[in-house]
């Protein structure tokens, strides 16, 4: 379509060096004809929406970038960014012309939607796609912005002989301006819910605002918050591209931002109850939040994913692949039923050793499973899966013993990731590396061993509980003796069946470094394998500490010579891992090319 003559510039976008996108093949539409009919806008606005990324398998934040999991094929992007196989001319996980391309798009469609007669589209209609289109566009300048930093700010469509030198990257508060001034305009034209099921997935109200909280929260963080790593960060003409000072009303900025979202009243955490539930449970609370088709917890996502893909890579062998692998990083942080962590005297863990009994309630830890897993809070169980834990997307007796070996047949189809395990190494290779698997949106009603995968559940991009956080750790930053951070704090821990955080460390209440451990870690659990820990470490100037590039597991390769579950040897704990790292991996490259096409778009710091 000849659309594709209104082009960015082309160092921005991959697209503009396409030039068979020129030609006009004849049997395609005019720009003209294609802005005659609802169905057509409709398909170009759905096109935009195409753009927006999961969080999955494909992505480098869930599936081995952070300290929380790994994935199990050497070769990925992923395993070579983590050892330091990466340059400026790799491309790995590269959105930056991606999200160019669809920016391009949202600008198309805005200056041609009101072409389509109003017999065939309303002008209520019109403006509602329009503030979709808006909310879209602010959410792509979002997602550069926290992976590449500063962007360019590119304000309409661009002609294609358009001089480069025009376009360099904006400095960072300009660019939170930008899009906090676009979901402003978003906003307006948005209705704070759907009623009608087919519109779940589109941006709400509550989804503008909760961007306003991920930008505020960024430029309140270390990362840019006067970070002197970024003192000369500059454009080719001397203009600075970060703060140069540090501000601890940054933070408040970012706890307002949280607070006015909680007080919409827009959003509330989920709990089984809203799913049918007579009596609360932590478990398939935590749980059914990924599982339900839309609850009011969510604030935005998306509804077609490859829920197929997840649930195989996830599962156990011999029915899934064991790909993504979690960590013990991961394991350690859960913490024990009684709301304490591991490293607590207080906290009755113990590391070694067989339970002797099972755990009371029907999701907890069974009698003869290792005390390392033994009265761990409710969502380990609803997240982990780890070995002779039942697999869970079975649903017979005999689905369940197809991941048994012949001595543990039972109809409970325990995961078998020890050496001559079903799922271990030497029947499964180098799948698991860790003896973990992820649990979350797996689904009961799945059957993968035949393939069959329930289509419950959105992937959920950002939740209410993700905002709860937000604003307790902005607010503990600003005011660390702001009771709001308990209460907030703790809606998180109460949902999750745990006490809270002022009954279980008192000397934490009012101390802004160890509230920010509880809160960081909070955050590490309740937001696990959806992104967030990654640029969580990142914003915070984490991610190249040595405790999260020192990556642990169990002992995946010790032969248990037929000894089965009963082999001790296999809960040793082992570094998988030691992660290369250097601080310009905080911010990602630019592609080389597009550096060289756009001669006024400078390199990120250090690449």
């Amino acid at each position: 379509m000849n659309i594709f003559k209104y082009c960015l510039l082309a160092g921005v976008m991959a697209l503009c060096s396409c030039h068979y996108l020129d030609k006009k093949p004849d049997n395609l539409l005019t720009e003209d004809q294609l802005w005659m009919t609802r169905a057509n806008a409709e398909s170009y606005l759905n096109n935009i929406y195409s753009y927006v990324h999961n969080h999955d398998g494909d992505d480098f934040t869930t599936v081995g970038a952070s300290d929380e999991s790994s994935v199990s094929i050497t070769t990925v992007n992923v395993r070579q960014m983590v050892s330091g196989n990466w340059s400026a001319s790799s491309q790995y996980f590269y959105n930056w012309g991606k999200y160019y391309a669809a920016i391009r798009k949202s600008f198309v469609f805005e200056q041609n939607i009101d072409k389509v007669p109003s017999n065939q589209l309303s002008d209520e209609l019109k403006s509602q796609y329009k503030a979709e289109n808006l909310f879209l566009r602010g959410y792509y300048y979002w997602e550069i912005l926290k992976q590449y930093g500063p962007f360019v700010k590119v304000t309409g469509l661009i002609a294609q002989d358009a001089d480069f030198a025009e376009y360099p990257r904006a400095p960072f508060d300009t660019c939170v301006a930008y899009i906090n001034e676009l979901m402003d305009r978003a906003q307006a034209g948005l209705p704070a819910r759907w009623e009608a099921s087919s519109n779940l997935g589109r941006p709400t109200k509550g989804s503008c605002m909760a961007i306003r909280v991920k930008t505020t929260m960024l430029a309140a963080s270390p990362l840019w918050n006067g970070n002197p790593a970024f003192a000369d960060f500059k454009n080719k003409d001397g203009l600075a591209l970060a703060p140069a000072t540090a501000s601890n009303e940054r933070w408040k900025t970012a706890a307002d931002a949280a607070k006015a979202l909680i007080d919409s009243n827009y959003y509330k955490l989920f709990t089984n109850l809203d799913n049918g539930g007579t009596a609360f449970d932590p478990y398939l609370s935590v749980r059914d939040i990924h599982l339900t088709n839309w609850n009011d917890e969510i604030i935005f996502a998306n509804v077609g994913w490859n829920r197929w893909g997840w649930t195989k890579c996830a599962s156990p062998g011999p029915g899934g692949y064991n790909m993504y692998c979690v960590t013990q990083n991961l394991v350690d942080a859960f913490v024990m039923k009684n709301g304490r962590t591991i490293d607590d005297p207080l906290s009755e863990y113990v590391e070694t050793g067989f339970a002797p009994g099972s755990a009371p309630e029907s999701w907890g830890h069974k009698q003869s499973e290792w005390n390392m897993y033994a009265n761990r809070e409710p969502r380990f169980y609803a997240n982990v899966m780890y070995n002779a834990r039942p697999v869970v997307p079975a649903q017979t007796a005999d689905d369940k013993n197809y991941y048994s070996s012949d001595q543990n047949v039972n109809g409970q189809g325990r995961a078998e990731f020890y050496y001559n395990g079903k799922a271990g190494q030497k029947s499964q290779g180098s799948n698991n590396l860790t003896g973990y698997l992820p649990l979350k949106r797996i689904s009961p009603s799945s059957n993968i061993r035949l393939d069959a995968v329930s289509f419950h559940g959105p992937w959920i991009l950002i939740r209410y509980a993700e905002i709860l956080l937000d604003y307790a750790e902005a607010l503990n930053e600003y005011d660390p003796g702001n009771t709001d951070i308990i209460t907030y704090l703790n809606l998180v821990r109460t949902r999750a069946g745990i006490p809270g955080i002022e009954t279980v460390y008192p000397d934490a209440v009012g101390n802004k470094e160890k509230m920010r451990e509880h809160i960081l870690r909070e955050r590490q659990v309740e937001l696990c394998f959806e992104g967030d820990r990654y640029y969580t470490l990142t914003r915070r100037l984490l991610l190249g500490k040595p405790k999260y590039t020192a990556i642990y597991g169990m002992d995946v390769n010790a032969n248990d010579n037929g000894l089965g579950f009963s082999f001790t040897g296999f809960y040793t704990r082992k570094l998988y891992q030691q992660r290369y790292w250097d601080n310009k991996m905080y911010l990602f490259p630019i592609l080389q090319g597009d550096i060289e096409k756009n001669r006024a778009l400078v390199q990120n710091p250090g690449w």
